[in-house]
């Protein structure tokens, strides 16, 4: 397994294309640095993190073949990674808030970022990065966000987080080559946050209605059963679920 640390970097997702772009680097190679100076989330929002108390690592895959219509696929594969490591350190009231952020109750843990690079009419390879609040107990202005050592109580190696995540990630990739989609995804619908309860949402134009979320369409929008019933499909950038 090739893994490697930095102390500082933009970002880890930034390196590794620029690493993919200079030389042909293993499928898994693993970037992790110690601070991101320039690190990203979902929409392009910045992602805050102390220096060396928690995980901010991007993940290359390549040889994936995967049709553009079927990339969410790569959402749930990562998200239910990073979900069943935490399981496994018993981080109580685990869900998955669509698409792909991670927490424990309201308190977001971990946030994923994928990029993907076609080659011709597939998805080829993607960047997957990840950050995994560890051991940091201050967030600033930040809502709702958490830490493990906030949740559990205690100081978590970092190393060997980052192997457990990384072992994940082989184990339900290699299970989304044998077993079908539909077990991931109903798997992944099974632990998404506020399924079939009644919430509150806020369109792109700053409007609030309410809704159920029923599950997740086979493009990755989420689907809300809205009055009367009616199920609407929404993209990440029509809709966002307010606590």
């Amino acid at each position: 397994m090739n893994i490697i640390k930095l102390d500082a970097t933009d970002s880890t997702n930034a390196y590794l294309k620029r690493l993919l772009s200079d030389s042909k680097p293993a499928d898994f190679t693993v970037v992790s640095a110690k601070e991101q100076q320039n690190g990203k989330g979902q929409m392009g929002a910045k992602w805050e993190s102390d220096s060396g108390k928690n995980l901010t690592f991007s993940v290359l895959r390549m040889n994936l073949e995967l049709h553009p219509n079927d990339y969410f696929l790569l959402n749930i594969c990562v998200s239910l990674a990073v979900y069943d490591t935490l399981k496994a350190y018993h981080v109580p009231d685990l869900v998955i808030k669509w698409p792909n952020d991670i927490l424990s109750g309201t308190s977001k843990i971990c946030g994923i970022l994928i990029e993907n690079i076609l080659s011709g009419k597939e998805i080829n390879t993607a960047i997957i990065g990840i950050g995994l609040n560890v051991n940091q107990t201050f967030f600033g202005e930040l809502e709702n966000a958490s830490s493990l050592k906030l949740i559990l109580g205690r100081n978590f190696d970092l190393d060997e987080l980052l192997l457990e995540v990384i072992k994940n990630l082989k184990a339900i990739f290699l299970s989304s080559r044998t077993d079908s989609a539909t077990s991931l995804w109903e798997t992944y619908e099974a632990v998404l946050f506020r399924k079939d309860k009644p919430s509150t949402f806020e369109n792109n134009e700053n409007e609030l209605f309410m809704g159920f979320i029923r599950g997740v369409s086979p493009k990755g929008k989420l689907q809300i059963a809205l009055e009367d019933n009616v199920l609407k499909e929404f993209d990440i950038k029509e809709v966002k679920l307010r606590y």
